[in-house]
């Protein structure tokens, strides 16, 4: 027979158990739908009552015999002899031996008699190698009761909604009568609990009836006891078993432990130690069901939010609806695809500084804006449907300004951009040229989770890695192993340029660039040092707050699961109090300290032509240094603004904010020849938009100006638009496949 350590460690209960890092119990999920188990429950976690109910039960000398109680053998036999009915000679350890090994399980018809001498051996084994309240405790959670009901715990929640520590007289008569007859009717099993009662509390003044009720098993109509009634115990007998109070998920954090248990498989481990913090996260659930029923009126009902540590990636908090209050609370916010708004814009306008195509003191337009597109003009707009005329990078990142963040994505390209988006975690379905130019307002859809950790990679100067959600080991099951390498979370890999990143870090910290929209004294200025943004998408349907200080990343989102529009929420009063709360109870005793500058970063102090701006002290890459920025025109009706220094006019062109782009044909286009018309009466019209480029086909010159066109031949080619100096300003790769010419009809070709 199994020792008794081996039979409590492979014990399978049907829930998985979520802990959080210092082992406390966060979430409870069913993850085994065959059979109904609970938790192990140790014999001193069990009310005294049952223990009492079970023995006088099932097993009246259980403490004086050594497995096999001879005398209720004897009885048995001599009740067989005489065809009288008797309770059986199996005591609590022949049982247990039975369910240890299946070999020894009744059939249909009973046990053989090969059977019950195996059984009768292998209880005279148990009780040599374990002491009798190891066989009791063990017998008590390997015991089915009724259904799928397997041990004490899973029967004591499901019947009577508490611990088996908390059973009294009368649930543990009930409890010990379903050992007997799992499935019996109720009318049976409250008989039964009777007698067991009547056992359990004997006359005070009749000993002798005492210890011959002792002697002899529970009657199956027994008189009533003195002091005894037994009156309702059908009724609480049929409720009992009527009843289903053992939810199949209980906690804190249901969409993480759905997920985590998905992903393990079945079986599930019995218990998962994660990353979460049990604090963090109760107060993460209750600050988002608070503030959206402050909400419910503006025709809002979900949201999610995400809370990573910086330095490891270790998921602290993770709320994937607002539970009760929402329609839909099974969906997971946090890994739901939703279009991010202007919460992209940080990332763009990095890329643009780390190419050299923007400072965070160049000029553009905030302006009315038609842009041409495939599927007619796009106009952009900013939410509050106004435009602050020629504004400075700072500021309209800040102000979180749209058509400035169009401007910046034609400089870099809807495909460019979507590969930048990629290197930081957050890929799109799409290509970026499908999105085209409302990539910049955030028309893709992407996950709160993988937006929080892009959020974390400009936190982390430009480096992206992956999030965890689970630690190496429970504390309470087994000692965490010593850090392994060849299972260590994969490092960090650099994904934007580190001195791009601080430099759009800083000015999402910088109060005074928010002030254009959002005042000086919105939520999102915390008294500790932030950087935050807010994005609301089309029609009001999502709504963002992410940031992050030097330790914490978190993520907010607010809005309809069903994707139904909310009613005049603005990024200061959807996501961003959710998200300000989370950051105040985090660095409640923790501070937060602005990041050190990067090396080769060069700080300069501005100023701006016609008051635009106040001067300031502004970061530049090397090469882009300057201290004077104006507006200067360009061809095509002031689509951009140049930052000029009158003592480095080479700068111009390192500011970048007016390079012309290739804007006919796209990346990736794959063109076809038609074989009815004449290789060279096919053309293709190229276009950029600005004059004076050289065009070049293969390394070779096609020809100069705003346009060319160009006898396409099959192929793959590389176009690309120089500068009179040669410097290559854009380029794009062609697919042309060649259909074969038709051939002539034979009258044709005979004349």
């Amino acid at each position: 027979m199994p020792a008794f350590d081996a039979v409590k460690a492979g014990y399978q209960p049907s829930d998985t158990l979520l802990l959080d890092r210092r082992g406390a119990v966060v979430q409870r999920l069913r993850s085994d739908t065959t059979v109904r188990r609970g938790q192990w429950v140790a014999l001193a976690d069990v009310s005294p009552a049952l223990r009492t109910a079970l023995v006088l039960s099932e097993d009246r000398r259980f403490w004086e015999h050594s497995g096999v109680d001879w005398r209720a053998v004897s009885a048995a036999a001599w009740g067989n002899l005489w065809n009288t009915r008797t309770r059986g000679a199996s005591t609590l350890t022949m049982q247990l031996a039975g369910l240890l090994d299946s070999d020894w399980r009744a059939g249909p018809g009973g046990r053989t008699v090969g059977q019950k001498i195996g059984q009768t051996i292998g209880a005279q084994r148990l009780e040599a190698g374990w002491r009798k309240d190891q066989i009791l405790e063990a017998y008590l959670n390997l015991v089915p009761f009724r259904g799928e009901l397997v041990g004490i715990d899973a029967l004591s929640r499901t019947l009577f909604g508490k611990a088996a520590h908390g059973l009294d007289e009368r649930e543990a008569a009930v409890s010990a009568a379903l050992v007997r007859a799992p499935n019996a009717a109720p009318a049976r099993v409250a008989q039964r609990a009777c007698g067991v009662l009547q056992a359990m509390s004997p006359a005070p003044d009749a000993p002798a009836t005492t210890a011959k009720r002792a002697a002899s098993p529970v009657p199956a109509a027994a008189a009533r006891a003195p002091g005894i009634d037994c009156e309702g115990l059908d009724l609480f007998v049929t409720a009992a078993l009527q009843r289903r109070d053992y939810a199949a998920s209980e906690g804190i954090a249901p969409h993480l432990a759905r997920r985590l248990v998905a992903d393990a498989g079945l079986p599930a481990p019995a218990r998962l130690s994660t990353t979460l913090d049990a604090g963090l996260q109760r107060f993460a659930v209750q600050t988002l069901q608070g503030h959206l029923r402050e909400l419910r009126g503006r025709h809002v009902e979900d949201g999610a939010l995400v809370v990573l540590d910086n330095a490891s990636g270790e998921v602290l908090a993770w709320v994937g609806s607002s539970g009760t209050i929402s329609a839909a609370a099974e969906v997971d916010g946090v890994v739901a695809p939703r279009q991010p708004g202007s919460t992209l814009k940080p990332f763009l306008y990095a890329q643009a500084i780390a190419e050299q195509r923007l400072t965070a003191a160049s000029l553009l337009e905030d302006a009315p804006t038609h842009i041409p597109t495939p599927a007619g003009l796009y106009i952009p707009q900013n939410y509050d449907r106004q435009f602050k005329g020629w504004v400075s990078v700072r500021t309209a990142l800040g102000a979180s300004l749209n058509v400035p963040a169009v401007r910046t994505l034609v400089m870099v390209s809807p495909d460019a951009f979507a590969r930048q988006l990629a290197a930081l975690g957050l890929p799109l379905r799409e290509t970026g040229d499908w999105y085209g130019t409302s990539l910049a307002l955030g028309s893709a859809e992407v996950r709160l989770l993988d937006l929080t950790n892009a959020y974390r990679s400009l936190a982390n100067g430009g480096y992206a890695g992956a999030v965890r959600t689970l630690r190496a080991a429970a504390p309470e099951t087994r000692p965490r192993p010593p850090a392994n390498p060849t299972h260590a979370p994969p490092a960090p890999v650099p994904a934007l340029d580190p001195r791009a990143a601080y430099i759009v870090t800083d000015i999402l910290a910088d109060p005074n660039a928010r002030a254009r929209t959002f005042g000086t004294d919105s939520v999102l200025a915390t008294r500790f040092w932030t950087a935050v943004k807010t994005g609301t998408s089309k029609d009001m349907r999502d709504n963002w707050a992410v940031g992050f200080s030097r330790r914490y990343s978190v993520g907010v989102w607010v809005g309809n699961a069903s994707g139904a529009p909310m009613h005049a929420v603005s990024g200061t009063s959807g996501a961003a109090p959710i998200w300000a709360a989370l950051m105040d109870y985090l660095h409640a005793r923790t501070p937060s300290r602005p990041p050190a500058a990067p090396p080769k970063l060069d700080r300069q102090r501005v100023h701006f032509a016609g008051a635009l701006e106040a001067s300031r002290d502004e970061w530049f890459l090397p090469g882009t240094t300057q201290s004077l920025f104006t507006i200067e025109s360009i061809a095509k009706g002031d689509l951009f603004a140049l930052g000029i220094d009158q003592k480095h006019p080479k700068n111009v062109a390192l500011t970048g904010s007016g390079a012309v782009r290739i804007t006919s044909p796209a990346d990736g286009t794959v063109l076809a020849l038609d074989p009815d018309i004449p290789p060279g009466r096919q053309r293709l019209t190229i276009r950029a938009d600005g004059p004076g480029g050289h065009w070049q086909l293969d390394g070779r010159a096609i020809g100069r100006g705003e346009s060319v066109t160009w006898s396409p031949r099959p192929g793959r080619h590389r176009l690309s638009l120089h500068a009179a100096d040669g410097r290559e300003l854009d380029a794009v790769r062609l697919d042309v496949r060649g259909a074969g010419i038709k051939a002539a009809p034979a009258a044709v070709a005979a004349k």
